[in-house]
């Protein structure tokens, strides 16, 4: 099975393709930690795209999770199943300044840099990060994926679908 999670920051995408990837015994990819590196330095769209599509061709199944819609766009269309976190900024504010006391100081896995939790990442969790534009790409991601599509508004319904998904096996 493929899967790609994507939604806004602080939703917990990495958190899920962690969880979904361990119960399902299959790898998974966190796009921050391709993205970023070292002391917040970024890798080109051609590097990124590269470590992705290396990953792709390396698994059979897979979790990928984040939006990064320029990297290894394949990714999205491959998917057998495309999840939307999609849920409210100050949920996805909560949950990353939660994280950040957690790991303030430290590198967490899903990202290979030290955690910060600056003014320009609370402006991105709370505005530029859900810009109507934005919105509109991450939906044109959502449909590319032709087979199944779960939008997600909140923790309860999402852990609900995940204790049917993962009782079933699928």
């Amino acid at each position: 099975m493929k899967i790609q999670i994507i939604g806004y920051s602080g939703s917990g995408k990495s958190t899920l393709a962690k969880l979904l990837g361990e119960n399902l015994n299959i790898p998974h990819l966190h796009l921050d930690r391709v993205h970023f590196y070292g002391d917040w330095q970024e890798r080109t769209i051609e590097e990124q795209s590269s470590i992705v599509s290396e990953f792709i061709r390396k698994n059979e199944d897979w979790v990928i999770d984040g939006n990064y819609s320029a990297v290894a766009r394949e990714r999205f269309s491959m998917a057998d199943l495309t999840i939307f976190l999609d849920f409210n900024r100050f949920t996805c504010y909560w949950r990353s300044l939660k994280r950040y006391l957690k790991h303030r100081g430290k590198t967490r896995d899903s990202l290979g840099c030290i955690e910060k939790f600056d003014f320009e990442f609370q402006w991105w969790i709370l505005h530029l990060g859900r810009t109507k534009k934005r919105k509109i790409k991450m939906m044109e991601n959502f449909n590319l994926n032709s087979g199944r599509k779960m939008i997600f508004k909140n923790q309860r319904a999402l852990n609900k679908w995940l204790k049917e998904f993962l009782n079933k096996g699928e």
